[in-house]
């Protein structure tokens, strides 16, 4: 685990508000030169710290079907994440307990393509015991800042 200082805190607070913010104002806003905000840039980013990615809106790209789903396993529910992971239409998985082992969030062109990820892909999966599907009526809130410890 890498030790954060406050100009570390400040960098991805930054970031989190605009990624696409150049050395120059980042450095400006954290009291460094650009040079040196993009080394401290780049300690955050080899360290798994910091990933800088470009976010994207499904329903707006024309994927209107996405969903939840709740995975129940036998076995080792790693496997099965592995697995999951595999498809395309996954766009993450998180290990859990209580009812079910795993979740995972996934987008479709169609309900139909749905149903068939579901039923057809996800339900083959060797180690999987159930799937419970919760669909998506709309997004609410998708946050991407949130408070550096």
């Amino acid at each position: 685990m890498i030790a954060l200082d406050a100009t570390d805190r400040t960098i991805l607070r930054e970031l989190q508000r605009d990624g696409r913010m150049s050395y120059a104002a980042l450095g400006e806003a954290v009291g460094l030169s650009a040079p040196a905000a993009r080394q401290r840039v780049q300690r955050l980013t080899e360290a798994k710290v910091l990933q800088v990615v470009g976010i994207t809106d499904p329903l707006v790209l024309g994927w209107p079907a996405m969903a939840m789903l709740g995975v129940r396993t036998s076995g080792d529910p790693r496997a099965v994440a592995d697995a999951l992971g595999e498809l395309t239409e996954v766009i993450y998985v998180v290990l859990t307990a209580g009812s079910f082992q795993l979740f995972a969030e996934v987008v479709c062109a169609s309900t139909g393509d749905l149903l068939n990820l579901v039923e057809d892909r996800v339900r083959t999966v060797d180690g999987v015991s159930g799937v419970e599907t919760f669909p998506y009526f709309a997004l609410h809130t998708h946050r991407f800042t949130w408070d550096i410890p």
